[in-house]
């Protein structure tokens, strides 16, 4: 049959395969093929032991930020306003950290390895949502009225700040004064250490009633600041990276200065681009009807600019500030009131989490890591931050009065210097610079966490003291209602939305408002005249009601399953007895 003749056919080809393959091996040795290497046994033990290290790290950092969350209700609760959150966290971190050394040293358990910071962590999943989550809460009008001033403090006052800082350190090395550090290395801490965290100081500000403009000047500066500064730390690690020996003093600085401008401008046009098309395709694409698909899309477009950035060798923080400022101003008017709120509200407490988590793995790492001390570099680096912040904020602000309506008073001045605290960014670019030798990454590591701790704990301790020694009539009226001075940001971020947020316009409403508001000048009578009509959706009378609808009925059905008691009946006496 067919199949017996095919079968023949197929074992005499294997036949003379296996004679031809006989005779090229007895006249030329073969080489044997490589065998597949055998599976070890170890290589599974070994990887499912790193999944449970990795599960325990995860069990660890969320047990801590659930004690910090704890922490932070009693401190709303007691109203225990006076004492910034992340003062308290970081203590209740030292604290931490102290009890796990003392079960280490009694053998009792180790958690040496889930204690540990890990700088990649923080900059792939921890301080994305914190930079976006800046972006995306700005008041975008005073930002856009003040940015000349604004970038004019965060960069030329940052890089001014890094200069001074890490000239100092550079030049009394070189006079055996201190450690003694390359150019480049100096530099490179200089930058990171001029990242501020202005908590307390908006604090401050919002417990004195200062002009809201002045206001938006220090939180604008110090949302840009840590941009800037990671922007800065990032060149200076890069021209230590090269072999730059042949190249003399001025061809550097302008290669550094090209590479900055590079980073700073192309950045920020990538996130501004990405906010751009997210706003374009959410005004198109009507996803209004479906929020759950609406919000996915808000979180893709929030994380896009900084894994693209990050991709093509640009700042990935710098690209997803810009893009959350974006986003916010013309994005966020063409979504549904549901996901505008959970948009908000999820940013805020991301946000939360993330510090939280920052601030009290701070605080552990005063016993986790390895540290090394130098009294002499401790001090004078502190002095050289003091110095730098006063250079970078008094003469800048005496300038910028020359130009501005709204003058900063020497008061205001001397807040601002006092309250330039240091906090998350500069302790994870410390721990991720790849310094050699390794003394030398101890040694920056542990003069941060000391500046840190020193800004944090003793400059924001002070901040209330500072009010009343203040001699003016705002600290004087505040004296007298205490429960106005509040230094805790999440009970005043969880107290109200944004209205700015939750505005929703028809054609009509859009063209009277801008009829009213002829005095607008520059970009902000651009934005309102030309851009804002563009990026955003102009909603119909229909489109409006089906959005109070939408938001009506989620409150109803919330309402009625609060109102349920255990056995499903409605308590109409507790309800009556709580009005």
């Amino acid at each position: 049959s067919f199949t017996v003749e095919f079968s023949r056919l197929l074992n005499d080809t294997d036949n003379s395969s296996n004679d031809t393959l006989h005779a090229t091996t007895v006249g030329v040795k073969a080489t044997p093929k490589p065998t597949p290497k055998p599976i070890l046994p170890g290589a599974g033990v070994k990887a499912q032991e790193e999944e449970q290290s990795s599960g325990m790290t995860i069990f660890f950092s969320l047990l801590v930020i659930g004690i910090c969350i704890i922490l932070v209700h009693l401190l709303i609760k007691f109203k225990l306003h006076f004492l910034p959150e992340s003062v308290a966290v970081v203590s209740l971190g030292i604290l931490m950290g102290g009890f796990i050394k003392i079960i280490e040293f009694h053998e009792l358990a180790n958690w040496k390895e889930e204690e540990m910071f890990r700088p990649n962590m923080f900059f792939l999943l921890l301080l994305p949502p914190i930079i976006f989550e800046s972006g995306y809460s700005l008041h975008k009008g005073n930002f856009f009225q003040n940015i000349g001033s604004i970038t004019l403090f965060a960069v030329i006052g940052t890089a001014i700040s890094a200069f001074i800082v890490g000239g100092g350190i550079y030049f009394l090395g070189q006079a055996d004064v201190i450690y003694k550090m390359s150019m480049t290395d100096s530099f490179a801490f200089g930058s990171l250490i001029s990242a501020v965290d202005p908590v307390a100081t908006i604090a401050i500000f919002n417990a004195l009633n200062v002009d809201p403009v002045l206001n938006m000047l220090v939180f604008g500066e110090s949302i840009l600041n840590d941009a800037v500064s990671i922007v800065l730390t990032n060149t200076a690690e890069g021209f230590a990276r090269d072999d730059n020996s042949m190249v003399t003093g001025w061809e550097t600085f302008l290669q550094a200065l090209g590479y900055f401008l590079k980073m700073f401008f192309g950045s920020a046009a990538l996130g501004t681009l990405t906010g751009l098309i997210s706003a374009i395709f959410l005004k198109h694409f009507d996803l209004r009807k479906t929020p759950s698909l609406e919000f996915g899309m808000m979180i893709i477009f929030a994380y896009l600019p900084y894994g693209l950035a990050e991709g093509i060798k640009l700042s990935g923080i710098m690209s997803i500030l810009f893009s959350g400022i974006v986003m916010s101003h013309y994005t966020h008017h063409n979504l549904s009131p549901v996901t505008q709120i959970l948009m908000q509200q999820t940013l805020r407490s991301v946000a939360f989490m993330c510090e939280t988590c920052v601030f009290a793995f701070l605080g552990l790492s005063i016993f986790s890591f390895p540290h090394k001390f130098e009294f002499s570099f401790v001090i004078w680096c502190i002095v050289l931050v003091l110095v730098g912040r006063a250079v970078n904020i008094f003469p800048l602000s005496y300038l910028l009065n020359f130009f501005r309506d709204h003058k900063i008073t020497p008061k205001m001045m001397f807040i601002m210097w006092f309250s330039g605290l240091r906090g998350a960014i500069p302790y994870a670019l410390s721990l991720h610079l790849g310094l050699e030798p390794i003394e030398k990454r101890q040694l920056i590591g542990t003069t941060t966490i000391i500046i840190v701790l020193f800004t944090i704990l003793l400059l924001g301790s002070g901040t209330m003291p500072l009010i009343r020694i203040m001699d003016n009539e705002e600290s004087q009226s505040r004296r007298k209602n205490k429960k106005d001075i509040n230094l805790s940001k999440t009970e005043k971020m969880g107290n109200a939305l944004e209205l700015e947020h939750l505005s929703e316009l028809t054609e009509e409403e859009y063209e009277a408002q801008i009829y009213q508001r002829r005095d607008l000048k520059g970009f902000m009578w651009l934005d309102a005249k030309y851009l804002n009509p563009f990026f955003t959706r102009r909603l119909t009378q229909e489109d409006l009601l089906h959005g109070r609808i939408q938001m009506k009925t989620l409150t109803n059905k919330w309402y009625e399953e609060v109102r349920q008691g255990p056995s499903g009946s409605e308590d109409v006496d507790d309800e009556t007895e709580l009005l």
